[in-house]
């Protein structure tokens, strides 16, 4: 099977099960067989020092690291590197000359959806990039709205340094006799400012809160956006690596802020949130440390991949109760459209202990989203109001 891909086009392969990075979904059958994929990549010409790479959600496309997964160059303009994945998966990628401040873009400049390929047999994928982002001038400003810090290099042992940016809301300074909830986000760089952000967009939570704030709609906040480093994939998820991650948060990070910042430090008053794996670590959070948070966003949540099944944990466990508040949310296109049964797992097993949707437990499904932070934007609106909602008692 041949496939030519372009930059503003895709052609999709049927899909009939998962991707490899979520194995735990793929049918049985499926997974005893593999397929050949060939990328070719057509580039415009390049200095003949770069490099081309391939960038998705699977660790042989590097967990998108722009810079891990490099093509083999045919000549000065064609590129190919060639895998064997499981029949049934789901890949999401991109193409960049090794960040995402040079990733590949259209002719007008504008940064393209992730590459989609649901894989079925061998095929050949034939990409032409048309343009690379730092060919253009117009490139996304760096701009947040409002006040913020950035800390830089906090440490805990055990894990790779990483910043920390604080958003501060309207009257912060203004009002010092005023105090405020936090809010914990999980790969934190992608929040606030597009330049920062991995992929070109951001979440646009400062944009949001602001407007929710100035219009009355939900109560001043003070949104913590925690980097993620490349350790990513372990730090979010129940092993070694990410209970060292909660503590770093638990114990290092929160005490920081509190001190720094005029938080109400009480769990009552303090969230978490993040997407895909970021959304596991942050219901992992609330589940299992709800002496210090009381509220989880969740978008796009991966409760179940490899090895990894938090749900069947949630399941086993007594949990914290009924005095916490999970916002759970999805898409139906895409990788997400594969990510629903997981939530809809969860959802039951949560009801099944008890929690009532619309009072504990809330449940939000986009048929248009997709997992990427361009819809993840569009709907935080959704987790502020309902956790701090202005007519919330």
């Amino acid at each position: 099977m041949w496939v030519k891909l372009s930059l503003l086009i895709l052609i999709s392969i049927p899909v009939d099960s998962f991707a490899r990075h979520f194995k735990s979904d793929i049918d049985e059958e499926d997974s005893l067989q593999t397929a050949l994929i060939t990328f070719n990549v057509i580039t415009p010409s390049i200095p003949d020092t770069d490099l081309v790479y391939i960038a998705g959600n699977n660790s042989l496309l590097g967990h998108w690291a722009p810079d891990r997964v490099p093509l083999t160059r045919l000549d000065n303009d064609q590129w190919q590197i060639i895998f064997r994945f499981p029949a049934g998966s789901h890949l999401e990628y991109k193409i960049t000359r090794g960040s995402w401040l040079t990733e590949a873009v259209d002719l007008d400049g504008n940064i393209p959806d992730n590459y989609q390929l649901y894989i079925k047999t061998d095929t050949v994928v034939t990409h032409q990039i048309f343009a690379w982002r730092d060919n253009f001038d117009r490139l996304l400003p760096g701009k947040v709205t409002g006040i913020h810090r950035v800390h830089f290099n906090l440490s805990f042992p055990g894990l790779k340094p990483r910043n920390v940016i604080v958003w501060l809301p309207p009257g912060y300074h203004s009002q010092p006799q005023c105090r405020y909830p936090t809010l914990y986000m999980h790969d934190g760089q992608n929040i606030l400012d597009p330049m920062t952000s991995a992929f070109g967009h951001d979440w646009q939570i400062d944009e949001t809160a602001d407007s929710l704030i100035k219009q009355h709609l939900i109560e001043p906040l003070i949104v913590v956006g925690i980097y993620n480093t490349v350790d990513r994939a372990k730090e979010y998820a129940p092993c070694d690596l990410g209970r060292s991650y909660m503590d770093f948060v638990v114990g290092t990070v929160k005490p920081f802020i509190d001190s720094t910042y005029r938080t109400m430090p009480g769990p009552l008053f303090t969230a978490t949130g993040g997407s895909s794996q970021g959304a596991l670590i942050a219901f992992m959070l609330l589940w299992e440390h709800s002496d210090v948070f009381s509220m989880a966003a969740c978008l796009s949540p991966a409760f179940r991949f490899d090895k990894v099944d938090y749900t069947s944990f949630v399941r086993k466990t007594s949990g914290p109760g009924h005095n916490i508040r999970i916002y759970l949310d999805n898409g139906r296109t895409g990788l997400d459209s594969l990510l629903q049964p997981q939530l809809d797992e969860m959802v039951d097993v949560l009801t099944a202990k008890g929690f009532q949707l619309g009072q504990q437990l809330f449940v939000f499904i986009d048929p248009d989203g997709q997992h990427s932070e361009i819809y993840w934007a569009k709907r935080f609106w959704r987790p502020l109001t309902i956790f701090w909602g202005a007519n919330e008692e």
